[in-house]
């Protein structure tokens, strides 16, 4: 195994680790706001309904990388915002389970669009684990603009964006990620560094969430290629251990 790390191809692995970071530098900010709104399954939510606008854009025969797919699946996002931002005014007291049910309900949706599809197994599953050792240079630069973007609007006018400004923001970050890294990787890297760093004071939150999510890409990315493993599991698997070691250390770190 130690002969494995040295022909470890970084040309694959750099690429994949860029792509989790600017994941990253977006979902980890959000994270911790879904967080502080206890609205947990509105990640898992937006990115199911835009990876049904995917699995609709292909059922229709797009092309795969086209500007139509990436149009569906943020037009799908961004509907599936609008109807959770209503639903949150119209029945506050009930929003996640009514999250959770639009969560369940786009699966079902997806998987009666691939019902007569031959490859439709293999579609779930780039959707839910993502090709993240795949990614191009194209999508890399498309994802960089886009998070520049959204983390200018973010940090430049995130008191004036309101709840509806805010399902905007969330939507078009998931969409954009969840092609590049799947459905699973888009839940840990919102949820895991807000959750393990959430007794950390204030100020040190965000850094702290940040380097536990670079360090858990690096390690899993690494680990995969070395042990020939899924890479979207490992890095799942390596940012769960990372944020349960970093979340039992804070709390006496605070005394």
């Amino acid at each position: 195994m130690i002969d494995h790390w040295y022909t470890l191809d970084w040309h694959i692995v750099g690429p994949a680790l860029l792509a989790g970071l600017l994941v990253l530098a977006t979902h980890v900010p959000l994270g911790m706001e879904v967080l502080r709104k206890g609205i947990v399954f509105i990640d898992l939510a937006i990115a199911q309904i835009a990876g049904l606008g995917v699995i609709a854009a292909d059922a229709l025969g797009w092309e795969p990388q086209g500007w139509g797919v990436q149009v569906a699946a943020a037009t799908a996002a961004l509907l599936g915002a609008a109807l959770m931002t209503w639903l949150e005014r119209r029945w506050p007291d009930v929003q996640e389970a009514l999250i959770g049910a639009l969560f369940v309900l786009a699966s079902s949706a997806g998987i009666l669009l691939l019902a007569g599809n031959p490859h439709g197994g293999e579609h779930l599953k780039d959707l839910l684990v993502g090709q993240i050792l795949w990614v191009t240079d194209a999508q890399l630069l498309s994802m960089a603009t886009l998070t520049a973007a959204l983390l200018a609007l973010w940090f430049g006018a995130r008191q004036r964006l309101g709840q509806a400004g805010f399902y905007v923001v969330f939507a078009l970050a998931v969409t954009a990620s969840v092609q590049l890294v799947g459905v699973y990787l888009v839940f840990s890297s919102l949820i895991m560094p807000a959750l393990a760093v959430r007794h950390a004071s204030r100020r040190w939150q965000l850094p702290l969430a940040w380097g536990l999510g670079a360090a858990a890409y690096l390690a899993g990315l690494a680990l995969s290629a070395v042990l020939d493993l899924p890479s979207g599991a490992v890095v799942v698997v390596a940012m769960a251990g990372l944020g349960l070691a970093l979340a039992r250390v804070l709390p006496s770190a605070r005394h």
